[in-house]
């Protein structure tokens, strides 16, 4: 693994883009945001859902940005480990992966800390698709949903071992789903039976949050903006990563 150069840069944070760019473009032109700055995206950015050229295409439109993209692992993508192109980079004290031909999107490993302005940032991804059905069904042959979505066990003793390496003491949280106790139930669709949806990532979390000494979670996935406690869950919002501290 070769070491990427860390520049200095400013830190902006967003919510789910599921491959639809156009509002972050114009917050970096109307905002002039400067080259070497960094966008975090929590999750269901879209860059790696369609495979081939689709996907290829929209790479090199994110390449021009004059930005870097570091993208947490939704559950509307595939894993990037599991695409033969990626590899395992070093990055801010941990692991990312990285395409050669685009060296500006990065997307984080679950399990590894950054350091991000300064702050011992965790990532962990992953969360249940309660549309996967229809998303099957649309294109049975190729579908757009994959079984390895949620953390695996060995994600899970990942995380867990590092968190141990830490005594379980970190600045900032990056997930894609919440703990089961922060779940927006008001943003649940009203067709879908709850009982049916597996929670084991939300629980999970859950047990991670109780015992988690932590300034600060964001989290995406919920299409809501809402803050509650030092949790925020973001969506089409943008702003920078450490401006929870000034609130």
């Amino acid at each position: 693994m070769k070491n990427i150069k860390r520049d200095r840069e400013f830190v902006l944070i967003t919510g789910d883009t599921h491959g639809r760019f156009a509002r972050i473009r114009e917050y970096l032109w109307r905002n002039q945001v400067a080259e070497q700055s960094l966008l975090i995206i929590l999750g269901d950015a879209g860059i790696n859902y369609f495979g081939g050229a689709r996907d290829r295409e929209l790479k090199k439109f994110l390449e021009t940005f004059d930005i870097t993209l570091l993208c947490i692992h939704g559950n509307h993508e595939r894993r990037p480990e599991t695409i033969p192109t990626y590899k395992e980079e070093c990055w801010r004290g941990g692991v990312v992966y990285v395409e050669p031909d685009y060296p500006h999107l990065l997307f984080a490993k679950d399990g590894e800390v950054y350091d991000i302005c300064g702050k011992q940032t965790l990532v962990i991804g992953g969360a249940y698709s309660v549309d996967r059905e229809y998303r099957i069904a649309r294109n049975p042959h190729n579908p757009e949903w994959w079984p390895d979505e949620q953390p695996s066990e060995e994600i899970k003793q990942r995380v867990r071992t590092k968190l141990d390496s830490m005594n379980w003491k970190a600045d900032v949280v990056l997930s894609h789903t919440v703990p089961r106790k922060y779940e927006p139930v008001e943003t649940f669709l009203k067709w879908i039976d709850q009982s049916s949806v597996d929670k084991s990532t939300e629980d999970w979390l859950q047990e991670i949050e109780d015992n988690l000494t932590y300034e600060h979670w964001y989290a995406g996935h919920y299409h809501i903006q809402k803050t509650v406690d030092r949790l925020e869950m973001m969506y089409e919002n943008v702003h920078g990563f450490d401006d929870y501290q000034m609130n």
